[in-house]
């Protein structure tokens, strides 16, 4: 289910799937994301996604506050680094414009 996330006073579009024991979960910005770890980040990076990924959240606000696992070559050349904390990890997602 695709829902409006509001954290920290900003909006997110937010993916949430009940799979499991626990919600595949996905917060999307403009120019990628930031998974739970049901996401492949194998596949990711294949497909030139900006993104980033965390484990063992069951909800937004833990995904919110977790620390980044591992993220795609594309989201480590914004200055994405495991142990980022995800809040920053959006806001360099969010900043990337793309090149035209």
């Amino acid at each position: 289910m695709e829902e409006t996330v509001d954290l920290d006073g900003k909006k997110y579009t937010g993916i949430r799937f009940e799979l499991g024991n626990v919600p595949l979960l996905i917060l999307k910005v403009k120019s990628g994301y930031v998974a739970c770890s049901y996401i492949d980040k194998a596949t990711a990076e294949k497909l030139g996604d900006i993104a980033c990924f965390v484990s063992g959240v069951k909800s937004y606000d833990d995904m919110y506050k977790a620390k980044v696992k591992c993220a795609t070559q594309w989201a480590e050349d914004l200055g994405i680094r495991e142990g980022m904390s995800v809040k920053k990890a959006l806001e360099l997602i969010d900043a990337y414009q793309e090149k035209p």
